[in-house]
């Protein structure tokens, strides 16, 4: 997902796969964006971050957040490695870690909400982006576990649109999550 804040700012919740690379670079590009202000890769699974190294050494970014989960990946690695040469550093996104809060405009992060789980989708950075009274929830790979997890904190997780998590799959949007 790329979003563009009233004030400008950019959004980018990853980048696909490596060969989405080049055509989400175009598409930020001719949205007159020059610098990605927060970058957020959601989980170590390629089809989420595949495509990322490429737009952060295209791009100016100021933030990186990503779960503090590790991925033996060679995609994984080389973002890791593009994130270092650019100077970057990485600011651990879970729940409770909020990206800005502007009043009327605020993100936040709802999970994940533990530091071990069997399963990589559920480290998912799920983030609730919220605009006066219209909210987004992007919730990455995240499955039945993390939306569990994030009912347990009585946060009001309606929106207005949702992502769903992985990809709309039967191991995500419980019926207790979805209501």
């Amino acid at each position: 997902a790329f979003v563009v804040r009233p004030n400008g700012e950019s959004i980018l919740i990853d980048a696909g796969n490596q060969s989405d690379g080049e055509s989400i670079i175009e598409y930020i590009r001719e949205s007159g964006i020059t610098t990605l202000d927060y970058v957020v890769a959601t989980h170590p699974h390629a089809d989420h971050i595949g495509g990322m190294a490429q737009v952060i050494s295209a791009f100016e970014v100021e933030k990186v957040y990503m779960p503090k989960k590790a991925h033996t990946s060679k995609t994984f690695e080389n973002l890791l490695d593009t994130i270092k040469e650019k100077g970057l550093s990485i600011t651990s996104a879970k729940g409770g870690v909020v990206l800005f809060d502007y009043g009327n405009l605020k993100a936040e992060f709802l999970a994940p909400c533990s530091d071990s789980y069997q399963n990589l989708n559920n480290y998912s950075a799920v983030l609730l982006l919220t605009y006066g009274d219209r909210r987004f929830l992007f919730m990455g790979d995240a499955e039945a576990e993390s939306e569990a997890e994030i009912l347990t904190l009585n946060i009001d997780v309606s929106a207005d649109l949702l992502k769903v998590g992985h990809h709309g799959s039967a191991t995500s949007s419980t019926e207790s999550f979805i209501r």
